[in-house]
């Protein structure tokens, strides 16, 4: 979807409300340590498009305790904004994270071999 000025604002705004609801009103101890990582709402605010990031380890905890509570996140976020239609909340776990931290472990165990200086040829100097 194509990003203007006020969808990232409108993103923005919705992204804070379920974070705060989340820290403070949700107390599924399946949804600690879970972070919101970006949200999309659609042109007409009726879904959005949650990406939430957690230890690998737990995702699938951490999806159930999303799914049961859907319902009352929604709710709270009905309240918090100021919006004629609360929008439908489609929950999807960000893996981006986790490939980062694996391209970064990937990279401190290069071989010592690909940090030897080299010619424009590929020769070592």
């Amino acid at each position: 979807m194509k990003q203007t000025p006020q969808s990232r604002r409108l993103n923005e705004v919705v992204r804070e409300a379920l974070a705060a609801i989340l820290l403070t009103e949700v107390s599924d101890p399946r949804l600690d340590f879970t972070s919101i990582t970006s949200v999309e709402v659609s042109r007409d605010r009726s879904v959005a498009n949650v990406f939430v990031t957690a230890d690998q380890a737990r995702y699938q905890e951490v999806e159930a305790g999303l799914a049961s509570a859907r319902g009352r996140i929604r709710s709270l976020l009905g309240q918090r904004l100021s919006w004629r239609v609360t929008p439908e909340l489609r929950f999807y776990l960000d893996s981006a994270i986790d490939t980062a931290q694996r391209i970064n472990a990937a990279l401190a165990t290069t071989p010592k071999t690909l940090a030897i200086a080299k010619d424009e040829e590929g020769y070592p100097l």
